[in-house]
């Protein structure tokens, strides 16, 4: 689940938005495709490992690498309309999937809960300094993200 990090040139207009656009499109994809091997590998019990996977061992990559959600979503905001519309149709496209590894009646609620749980204690894990904070986010984030 390779990402392209925070995106440092404003992707506002030309070839630059389009390249950011491909960027998004391409890490939201990764992170699909990586829940998607997730639920493959370990079945109804896909939760708890890749939340371990997520907020363990993709922590320790650089920012270059790190997942598209928490790291492009600021971004995405401040974008043109062409891009946000990419962003929410990979995002769609991720829910979809994270979702119908919860199955139920409330499958969506669930899976937007767990990917807002998990994309913002990574957010807020590499904005601090302090290594004692960074665990205590994520595993907090871990004990939630788990019980959704």
């Amino acid at each position: 689940m390779k990402g392209a990090g925070h995106f440092t040139v404003s992707p506002h207009s030309g070839a630059k938005a389009e390249a950011f656009r491909l960027v998004v499109s391409d890490g939201l994809a990764t992170l699909r495709n990586g829940i998607a091997s997730f639920q493959e590998s370990h079945g109804r019990h896909w939760r708890d490992p890749f939340v371990d996977f997520y907020l363990g061992e993709r922590m320790q990559l650089g920012i270059d690498e790190a997942c598209g959600l928490p790291s492009f979503s600021p971004d995405v905001a401040r974008a043109d309309d062409a891009t946000r519309a990419v962003y929410e149709q990979e995002l769609t496209s991720l829910l979809e999937v994270v979702a119908a590894g919860f199955r139920g009646d409330r499958a969506n609620e669930r899976a937007w809960s767990f990917l807002a749980v998990l994309s913002g204690a990574v957010a807020m894990a590499r904005a601090v300094r302090d290594e004692r904070v960074r665990r205590d986010i994520l595993t907090a984030a871990g004990v939630a993200a788990k019980a959704i």
